[in-house]
């Protein structure tokens, strides 16, 4: 199976650690070097372009299935997480999974007055109960590629009226997302979206809009960008553009170039080539004496994780193959840049 994006990608290693950090495709490299040789130049458009900005934005928003309106972007899953924390009242429950990556967690834990309840991950619909305020979950678990039971989750906060956070940093770029499905969606921008680091986006509900403040708001998110440089801003942006931090210009640049790129390929293309690639990959795995992990909720992830072979990593690395080790499992994630031959060459290596 060939990769997909062609010459966009130029992997020097048999890459399969996508969700550590996502390969840049050419085109967002191109695009960091130009603004940067403009800002190290003095040129006029060193700064960087909210038109750009603008364009990451609406490029994001397609992916996720929401207009562009209800598009934050911002710099870290943490920040985006720690705006919703702050906004919750005293007392609040928040419903999790156990084992869920921390930066979904801490934010909610820090303030001290809240009720963080921790339950397995397979369990997280039938938990969900009155007097949870918000279940925040992942669409696919960091340590062993699991995915949730994302309509199950759906259904039981709605019937107890608790608002849903999904972080779908896991998932974003190679899962189809309706992010207009949730109440609020948190993305990294840098791993299954290659996009440079310090790029992360939000989506807000038009009705959860209501009861978000906007701590961080600065004068990027006045209504009028431009009026709002002097003073307290005197409005808000009527959008979730409200909930804006001040977008680091060379990252954004590259983003833009990048979501462009997955748009383009399509993440249905994407979808049906990265999960075909861990499919093979799971079943050379058994076919050398190795279970993956999370077997039945991950059987269709992009994501493999496979317990007892951690200390394999060294070795990989040695034959050029970069995997991680996150909770004590080896860990593969499968990308559009991956073909047959990655996945052939870690099972020799492993079968080695």
């Amino acid at each position: 199976m060939d990769t997909l994006g062609g010459a966009e990608f130029v992997p020097e290693t048999t890459y399969l650690n996508t969700s550590t950090c996502g390969l840049l495709p050419r085109r967002a490299v191109e695009a960091v070097r130009a603004l940067a040789l403009s800002s190290a130049t003095g040129q006029p458009d060193g700064a960087g372009d909210f038109a750009v900005v603008e364009a990451a934005r609406a490029s994001f928003a397609r992916l996720v299935q929401v207009p562009a309106d209800r598009v934050s972007v911002g710099t870290a899953v943490a920040v985006h997480v720690g705006l919703i924390a702050a906004s919750l009242p005293p007392g609040s429950e928040v419903l999790l999974p156990e084992g869920e990556f921390s930066s979904v967690i801490t934010p909610f834990t820090v303030r001290g007055d809240l009720k963080p309840r921790y339950v397995p991950l397979e369990s997280l619909a039938a938990e969900v109960r009155p007097e949870t305020a918000l279940v925040a979950f992942s669409a696919v678990q960091s340590s062993d590629g699991r995915t949730a039971d994302l309509a199950g989750v759906r259904a039981a906060a709605s019937a107890h009226g608790a608002r849903t956070l999904l972080d779908a940093t896991q998932a974003a770029g190679w899962l189809p997302v309706d992010a207009g499905e949730y109440d609020y969606t948190v993305t990294g921008g840098y791993k299954f979206l290659v996009c440079p680091r310090g790029t992360s986006f939000l989506t807000v509900g038009e009705e959860a809009q209501e009861s978000l403040v906007p701590i961080l708001a600065g004068w990027v998110a006045g209504e009028d960008m431009w009026a709002s440089t002097y003073g307290p801003v005197g409005e808000l942006a009527v959008s979730a553009r409200r909930f804006d931090q001040p977008v680091p210009f060379l990252a954004y640049h590259g983003a833009e170039r990048s979501l462009s790129l997955l748009s383009e390929i399509g993440v249905g293309r994407i979808h049906a080539h990265s999960t075909a690639l861990a499919a093979r990959f799971r079943a050379g795995l058994r076919e050398i004496g190795h279970e993956p992990a999370g077997t039945g909720h991950a059987d269709g992830s992009a994501i493999v994780a496979v317990a007892g072979l951690g200390d394999r990593q060294e070795a990989l690395a040695r034959a050029g193959v970069s995997v991680a080790v996150r909770a004590g499992n080896l860990r593969a994630a499968f990308h559009l840049y991956n073909s047959t031959a990655d996945v052939d060459r870690a099972l020799e290596v492993l079968a080695g």
